[in-house]
């Protein structure tokens, strides 16, 4: 996986920009204030969940991480958002298939129509 970043709109707010960071093992979280600010890793095994808030122009993205507080990263476009949960949740074992090529668990493919 290619790392790829994204950081929020300047728009909205061009002085404390949130940035997010993938790499192959997790994913870097940084939350800036205009002091300082956090920087949260997380590896993609303990992440449970993604959450996308939309507003007119803009999302907030929720990830929730597994016996950690959530991360809530803001002002990035929809696009983003969109995309950004989409590398989030192909990395999460759960919701990859296994080492053989075989779909995730629940999802076998030859469900009954």
């Amino acid at each position: 996986m290619p790392n790829e970043k994204f950081r929020s709109s300047s728009f909205k707010d061009p002085i404390t920009r949130d940035e997010v960071e993938f790499n192959d093992k997790g994913v870097t979280f940084r939350v800036r204030k205009l002091i300082g600010g956090t920087d949260n890793f997380v590896f993609y095994s303990d992440i449970s969940g993604v959450e996308i808030d939309n507003g007119v122009f803009f999302s907030t993205v929720r990830v929730i991480p597994r016996a950690r507080p959530e991360i809530v990263i803001s002002n990035f476009t929809k696009s983003d958002a969109r995309r950004i949960k989409e590398l989030i949740l192909n990395n999460v074992p759960s919701h990859r298939g296994d080492v053989f090529g075989n779909p995730p668990m629940g999802n076998s493919g030859n469900t009954p129509r």
